[in-house]
């Protein structure tokens, strides 16, 4: 059984290897600081121990705080998940889809007919985000050239091809990742495979494969909505409803650590270069010139609606279970009063 709120003595946040503020909170030691001053105690979820580290998908335990991938906490609340949405980041991470050297797919038409790379399955919707980020970048591309998914075809990769990350491995993963659906296109398995991040683009270029269409190029954001576009910050309602102080006081951290990346780029990618598995090579091939001053979270109407398009998508290619009403999941109060108390403190 979950925690109750009045039990929590300890706040977990999910820090996945993508660039998050909350991350780089966590590395300056900002949340450790404010929570000590709360009495309460901050972990990873990641380096958790197993029967807490699973909740990251499932996000039944009290004390968490998600900001992660939008895959999991979408399919979470469609199997009822008793979490409320107080934030929304888009942080553009090299998104490509890679080809090998001498490839003709060097823009979207030419991906009529090709072999695209697609993750199988996983045991559950919700741990099957590798299967939808492929299928959404692809659709993402295709759709730039008026085709669909409809127009390729797919070649499904085994999951013991492809970069799975058990809960409570993360920290094992950025040290040695996986990326075999590269070697895939790089032996000619395949004709094409979905990229994102550091890391993924960094292996790339170590087997000498090539960006073939770069979708961050593309000024349709539309183009790259996927897991970590827009990234969703969700907790646990009864977190929010018995100690949302905790909620707020994370989100002004949040914030903080937001503006001082305004100001320091290679303060923020010396620590994407830890965050993400990847090395300075690779933290300047995936985050461009200006990302270090999109980190703040919103809840603007862009952003709502591209979180839509999302669950849209999910929903339509069975990732998940039963459909939820988007407007009722967002509770903008906590993220409000966190930029009402950064600013009195300036």
């Amino acid at each position: 059984m979950p925690a109750t709120a009045e039990s929590v003595d300890t706040i977990w946040f999910t820090r996945c290897p993508v660039p998050t503020a909350s991350g780089l909170a966590y590395a300056l030691g900002r949340l450790a600081t404010r929570y000590a001053d709360l009495g309460v105690e901050i972990g990873i979820l990641q380096d958790a121990p197993l029967e807490i580290a699973r909740h990251h998908y499932d996000h039944d335990l009290v004390g968490l705080i998600r900001e992660g991938g939008n895959v999991p906490a979408i399919a979470a609340r469609a199997e009822g998940a008793r979490t409320r949405l107080v934030g929304l980041t888009w942080i553009d991470e090299g998104q490509s889809i890679v080809v090998r050297p001498d490839s003709p797919i060097t823009s979207p038409a030419a991906l009529r007919g090709a072999r695209i790379a697609v993750p199988g399955w996983a045991a559950t919707r919700d741990t099957s985000h590798a299967r939808a980020m492929a299928l959404h970048g692809f659709k993402g591309a295709l759709g730039l050239a008026g085709l669909t998914l409809d127009d390729v075809e797919f070649v499904e990769v085994p999951l013991d091809e492809l970069r799975v990350v058990p809960p409570g491995r993360v920290r094992a993963e950025r040290a040695a990742p996986r990326f075999r659906e590269l070697d895939a296109l790089a032996a000619g398995r395949v004709d094409a495979v979905y990229a994102k991040g550091a890391a993924a683009l960094e292996a790339a270029r170590a087997r000498d494969l090539v960006v073939g269409i770069d979708l961050d190029a593309v000024p349709w954001r539309r183009s790259r909505v996927n897991n970590g576009t827009p990234r969703p910050i969700t907790v646990h309602e009864e977190l929010l409803r018995s100690h949302p102080e905790l909620v707020v006081e994370f989100l002004v951290e949040t914030l903080r650590a937001a503006d001082w990346a305004a100001g320091d780029l290679d303060g923020v990618r010396k620590v994407l270069a830890a965050e993400t598995g990847s090395g300075a090579e690779g933290v300047l091939l995936a985050y461009r010139e200006g990302f270090h001053r999109t980190l703040h979270p919103t809840l603007d109407e862009e952003r709502v609606d591209l979180l839509r398009v999302q669950k849209a998508f999910l929903l339509r290619y069975g990732f998940l279970s039963a459909d939820f009403d988007l407007d009722s999941w967002i509770d903008p109060e906590p993220l409000r009063l966190a930029y009402e108390r950064l600013a009195a403190r300036r």
